[in-house]
């Protein structure tokens, strides 16, 4: 995981993005519908949106024998929606023939009706296919989080309008400190989107507890070099 900083220009951002364009190969436009409202996005939908994506909001997420993620609790993502600074929500029609990605996803017919082809797209009608958060004091920081695409649809610059809908909301009310939680795959990308390594060199730590004799019903495991204290009643994840 790692920390990456945007120094947020409107021309470094656009130079640096028109590179990374160049580089994508052309595809056919998609239809999409762009919100910023959480209130849009159904938490069940952005669940099984995590699912597909094999994504998870926790840094340290317990995994199958087949490295999928375990499913996020939907109680905890309504309450990361309601207290984040800035959601974007990306959706498409949920009748488009996307190969095996939106398969066993409720609400998605094959073909659909000729009505609801004619209708606006709208997050009533569509399908929740990108999604990216930003938490901030309102004043002088912010970080950006869970910026993700649905793998079927990823490389049509989805990611990087959720990436600039989020920094337009963050500079408009004056927040320029602009951090980015992110994979090294993920580097990259951000990047390409006016993101650079923080010239205070600051690097992320997570915080860790170790078991003492009044912890000792609490269950350590071990997630790379860390030390993660779980509680109590967490099982282990199994498919």
């Amino acid at each position: 995981m790692a920390v990456i900083h945007g120094r947020y220009f409107p021309s470094n951002f656009s130079a640096k993005l028109s590179n990374y364009k160049r580089k994508t190969p052309k595809q056919s436009p998609l239809p999409t519908f762009i919100s910023t409202n959480p209130s849009d996005i159904n938490p069940f939908h952005l669940r099984d949106l995590y699912s597909q994506c094999n994504r998870s909001p926790h840094r340290f997420p317990l995994r199958d024998s087949e490295n999928q993620v375990e499913p996020v609790e939907v109680n905890k993502l309504s309450i990361a929606l309601s207290n984040s600074t800035v959601v974007v929500s990306v959706f498409t029609r949920p009748e488009l023939d996307l190969p095996g990605e939106l398969e066993g996803l409720e609400g998605v017919e094959e073909g659909g009706d000729w009505f609801r082809k004619l209708m606006p797209l709208s997050p009533a009608n569509g399908r929740l296919v990108g999604f990216g958060r930003a938490v901030s004091d309102f004043c002088l920081t912010a970080s950006i989080y869970d910026v993700m695409v649905l793998p079927a649809l990823q490389g049509r610059g989805i990611g990087r309008k959720i990436l600039q809908k989020i920094i337009r909301s963050l500079t408009n009310r004056g927040i320029y400190d602009i951090a980015a939680l992110c994979s090294e795959e993920e580097r990259q990308f951000f990047k390409a989107c006016g993101f650079e390594n923080d010239i205070m060199g600051s690097t992320t730590m997570m915080y860790t507890r170790t078991s003492s004799t009044s912890e000792a019903k609490q269950m350590v495991q071990r997630a790379g070099r860390k030390s993660l204290l779980l509680p109590p009643d967490r099982k282990p994840f199994q498919s």
